[in-house]
């Protein structure tokens, strides 16, 4: 059986877009995949992809590497820094390389874009956020929040020149394949590091159903409209609680005053300043664990089929996961 549709996947080396591949691959989509020049490329050699060089930032290298005409373009690459010393290099691969895809999807007559955004975008606020929430971000102290605005922008902007383009909204996302996010939490309690957590509270998701609601995207949300992910919520107090206990802990993370970890978080910053080595904990970092950001999933569950997962089993798939990379000592 021939492949039925085509995908141009952006990020296919991070932790959304190896999950997102993984699920295509499985729905017999014909998968062309970027990626840097020194990519580890271990996860995605398993799959069949066809693997093409370059970066959303370099315009002419997305011009060669992706199809003509391809069906789906899913932009799931985003720079998810939380340390103020990357800010120029995130908002370079966050607007400026989301602008570029949004180019060369139109130039290319690409049939539909899938832009992997952020709850981020809408930034820190007191209540539920939903898809009619007004943003913040354009003002928040967090570059990444900030881009993630931006980025969105330049899909608008994408959206008025004909670009058929649907935007999704995943909250903290966990599961398998995380390298760098959220598994961050498991090495610093299993090393000591985590000196505690915040007040705050967010939303969490499993990486599965984010990427199998990426395809339902595609296929049937409708075009120009935000789509949140979200459905557990937790406070970071509990997170940290089950992380522990998977990893044998005795003792969980203290909850602290929020000017205790701001202070941690400050001394940190400074100090990286002189060793151009980025922290442990940042302000960024700080901000997210001491600040609520909750959301809601009804319009995705409704229009999208998208479903939440207990946060008990998204962190126990992301540990089992990192045990079998080597990745948590035994």
């Amino acid at each position: 059986m021939n492949p039925t549709k085509t995908a141009f996947v952006t990020g296919g080396t991070g932790f959304l877009g190896i999950n997102l591949i993984q699920q295509l691959v499985s729905e017999r989509w014909e998968v062309t995949a970027l990626h840097r020049p020194n990519s580890d490329l271990t996860h995605l050699k398993s799959f069949e992809v066809q693997l093409k060089v370059g970066s959303i930032t370099d315009i002419d290298s997305l011009e060669k590497a992706m199809p003509k005409g391809v069906e789906a373009v899913f932009h799931v690459a985003g720079n998810t820094n939380l340390w103020t010393m990357r800010n120029a290099t995130q908002t370079k691969d966050n607007v400026e390389g989301t602008s570029n895809m949004v180019s060369t999807a139109l130039k290319l007559k690409a049939r539909r874009f899938i832009h992997t955004s952020s709850i981020a975008a809408y930034g820190f606020h007191s209540e539920t956020i939903t898809e009619q929430t007004p943003s913040t971000a354009a003002y928040s102290k967090i570059n990444y929040f900030r881009t993630k605005w931006l980025a969105e922008q330049e899909v608008r902007k994408g959206i008025e020149q004909g670009l058929d383009a649907v935007i999704l909204n995943p909250s903290n996302i966990i599961g398998p394949y995380d390298y760098n996010n959220w598994s961050q939490v498991f090495t610093l309690i299993q090393n000591g590091k985590l000196p505690g957590v915040g007040s705050g509270m967010s939303s969490f998701c499993h990486v599965r159903e984010v990427a199998k609601a990426h395809i339902a995207a595609f296929e049937k949300g409708q075009s120009g409209a935000n789509y949140i992910f979200a459905g557990t919520d937790a406070t970071y107090r509990e997170m940290a609680q089950i992380i522990a206990q998977l990893l044998g802990h005795e003792k969980f993370p203290k909850t602290l005053p929020d000017f205790v970890l701001q202070l941690v978080g400050k001394l940190s910053l400074w100090r990286s300043y002189l060793t151009r080595k980025e922290p442990d904990i940042t302000p960024e970092k700080v901000a997210l664990f001491t600040n609520r950001c909750l959301a809601r999933s009804e319009k995705a569950e409704k229009e999208l089929n998208y479903k939440s997962v207990p946060l008990e089993l998204m962190l126990e798939d992301c540990y089992h996961w990192m045990k079998k990379e080597g990745l948590l000592s035994s």
